[in-house]
């Protein structure tokens, strides 16, 4: 409660960038309950293969049939459920590593400090797309392996921010305060520290899934996530790639503009919170 309070406070501020927030997250509940809901939004079965190949956009199929005659709306909405279940399984794991150690290396200080921030730093320094693919190429393609690969990326984006927030609030009066009555450093870390980083935990939050959502789309794309016929954006704009040469535009582009709305999306939450942060938004 000590951190989800601060959080509802920000959110429902009447601050500049409201508007550009409450239309990113219309579109991320579009796409949630689209996912939710996916057996009876979905007209077909995604992985099943209809009489029209190749078909155009129609009544009978609004995002037209692949090769395979498979429709293309059905596994759109299918494939929201993949990406959307990666993403966050991926984040939400990478923020359970690098918050605690984040932590504990701004709080502690010291040689664990420094082996810390040397081990982050030198992940930090591969590019992220190469080493979502490099272990995802070990692990074997799997949404979960997919969800870990991405993880081990973005643990050291959370650590870095913690650990700096961490190194500043540490000397605050109301730390100092919570050591004078007593309290132990678990207890400083967790109910004094921790609450005051939600705010930027939550942006850190919302910029790292739009970026994770290309990361998952480009694994995707290369083959590296999911197995056919399983729905996936990346995966259909892979395939439907090589017909669009020969006019068959949808195959590619409602995949695409899928990726598209849903990373611009978390990117506008994560602007409108960091333009909240930045004037001083509390």
């Amino acid at each position: 409660m000590e951190v989800i309070r601060p959080i509802a406070k920000f959110l429902l501020e009447k601050k500049p960038g409201r508007g550009m927030l409450f239309f990113g997250i219309a579109i991320v509940l579009v796409v949630v309950i689209m996912a939710i809901f996916a057996p009876i939004i979905a007209p077909y079965d995604p992985t099943k293969s209809t009489e029209d190949v190749f078909a155009p956009p129609s009544l009978k199929h609004p995002m037209g049939t692949n090769r395979l005659g498979q429709d293309v709306f059905s596994r759109i909405v299918w494939g929201s459920r993949v990406v959307l279940s990666v993403v966050f399984m991926a984040t939400l794991l990478s923020m359970s590593i690098g918050i605690p150690l984040g932590l504990i290396s701004g709080y502690y200080g010291g040689k664990i400090d420094r082996l810390l921030s040397i081990i982050m730093d030198s992940i930090y320094a591969f590019p992220a797309l190469i080493l979502a693919i490099v272990i995802a190429v070990v692990l074997g393609p799997s949404p979960v392996n997919t969800a870990i690969a991405i993880s081990f990326v973005y643990v050291p984006t959370y650590f870095r921010m913690v650990r700096g927030q961490t190194l500043s609030l540490k000397n605050q009066l109301f730390v100092e305060a919570a050591h004078a009555i007593g309290a132990k450093d678990r207890e400083v870390m967790v109910k004094y520290i921790l609450p005051n980083l939600g705010p930027t935990v939550l942006v850190v939050f919302t910029l790292s899934v739009a970026d994770a959502i290309l990361t998952e789309a480009g694994l995707s794309f290369l083959g590296l996530s999911v197995t056919p016929p399983t729905p996936d954006w990346g995966y259909d704009l892979r395939v439907g790639q090589p017909f669009l040469l020969d006019g068959y535009w949808w195959l590619v582009f409602f995949p695409g503009v899928m990726i598209m709305l849903l990373a611009m999306a978390f990117a506008l939450i994560g602007e409108a919170l960091n333009e909240r942060i930045s004037l001083g938004v509390r």
